[in-house]
């Protein structure tokens, strides 16, 4: 993989130290900020490839620079590493548009291996969106792939090009199961196996997204045993 810009957002010095020991070994560019608001002004400069994001710090917490950075761009791959493992903060921080989000403590190849899917995502070319029909509609819903935004009766909701593409793909398949394992190696780049609860926590987001009883989904199905299906 060539050379990416990351920037690790985490007031924990031994950990923040560690994390990027282990980045710049697999070649990458590190920058660090120690709280929420040196974070947002390093990224402002730095323009990096990629955030690594702690939740609790000082001054301002991670909840609230993932919100400034969602203004601003919605592409920027931002994975969440934090204490807080319930899963009410999972599916905040995937309301607010993270796209990944590891448990303290965690296992460093895993998270060398979430990083590198993340930063593979973001190469994702607008040459590549382009490709894409341009507008696709289903329900009271018009998503706009060019502009990566969704409408729901005249509301706007900003889309990541992560969620572009694996809305392409149910798209691509509507009224068939696609797999677990489909989805993880064409939606994410992860092997055959993998065992993860990232595409779990992206159905959350993406059923709150589009549907008026995420319990009881309409549009994306659960099929047991196989995956989800799409039915618009």
């Amino acid at each position: 993989m060539n050379e990416k810009k990351i920037l690790v957002i985490e007031d924990e010095d031994h950990l923040a130290e560690g994390i990027k020991l282990n980045l710049k070994l697999k070649g990458h560019q590190v920058e660090r900020a120690s709280n929420g608001q040196e974070g947002l002004e390093i990224w402002k400069q730095y323009k990096p490839d990629l955030i690594v994001l702690d939740i609790m710090m000082p001054i301002m917490d991670g909840y609230q620079v993932l919100e400034n950075i969602r203004k601003v761009d919605s592409k920027l791959p931002i994975l969440i590493l934090s204490a807080k493992n319930e899963a009410a903060d999972k599916v905040k921080a995937l309301q607010k548009g993270v796209d990944d989000y590891l448990e303290k403590p965690f296992d460093l190849e895993e998270f060398l291996l979430r990083v590198e899917r993340l930063l593979l995502r973001g190469e994702w070319s607008q040459s590549e969106v382009d490709q894409l029909d341009d507008i696709y509609n289903f329900g009271p819903f018009t998503i706009d792939f060019v502009q990566c935004h969704f409408l729901n009766r005249g509301k706007k909701v900003s889309l990541t090009i992560q969620e572009l593409k694996v809305l392409r793909l149910f798209i691509a398949h509507q009224g068939k199961p696609v797999t677990r394992e489909q989805l993880l190696k064409e939606g994410w780049g992860y092997d055959e196996g993998t065992h993860t609860r990232t595409l779990d926590n992206f159905m959350v987001r993406l059923r709150k997204y589009f549907e008026a009883d995420p319990k009881n989904p309409e549009y994306f199905k659960s099929v047991r045993g196989v995956g989800y299906r799409f039915d618009p």
